[in-house]
């Protein structure tokens, strides 16, 4: 058996708020050397809880006792109207540090395909990586996703670009 033992893959819950809080946080400052400003993310992880429509948050917990959650995803919908369906992003994606590659992330991101492949409101699933994260970009290549021909652009108005090169972006 591998180290993880037992492993389940829930929806997460309410209760889970303040485990998924601090997988946000600690995921941002690693992955954008970015220090969120806690309130408002609790306030937005509970958004989530409360208006479904918005997505849904799964998190992968050893079964053993006491039980103790290990990673997380968030599933947010976008509309395809060529496809007349929606496409699944998974972000928010955190695995504790000491249960990296033991397999974590592919059992959560089987599950999200399990679940979108039996519905039909549902065409695809894509997620984004943060350009200079080779680690996670690998990871996500051996689960099956594929590299897209499009780059996202944005405009943010809560969380400066910051520009690796040049500091803070306008």
């Amino acid at each position: 058996m591998s180290r993880i033992g037992r492993l389940a893959i829930r929806p997460a819950r309410e209760e889970d708020v303040d485990v998924l809080v601090s997988f946000n946080m600690a995921m941002a400052l690693e992955t954008e050397g970015r220090s969120l400003d806690q309130e408002r993310l609790r306030h937005g992880i509970l958004a989530v809880f409360q208006s479904p429509t918005r997505g849904f948050y799964m998190v992968a917990e050893r079964s053993e006792q006491p039980p103790s959650i290990i990673g997380q995803l968030l599933v947010t919908y976008e509309w395809s109207d060529w496809r007349n369906a929606s496409f699944w992003w998974i972000q928010s994606v955190y695995v504790r540090p000491g249960w990296r590659r033991q397999g974590v992330y592919r059992r959560m991101h089987q599950s999200i395909l399990d679940l979108a492949r039996v519905r039909e409101d549902v065409c695809g699933i894509r997620l984004y990586a943060e350009e200079h994260n080779v680690t996670a970009q690998v990871v996500y290549e051996h689960v099956g996703l594929c590299r897209s021909s499009y780059r996202i652009y944005e405009q943010d108005f809560v969380l400066p670009k910051i520009d690796r090169h040049h500091g803070f972006c306008p």
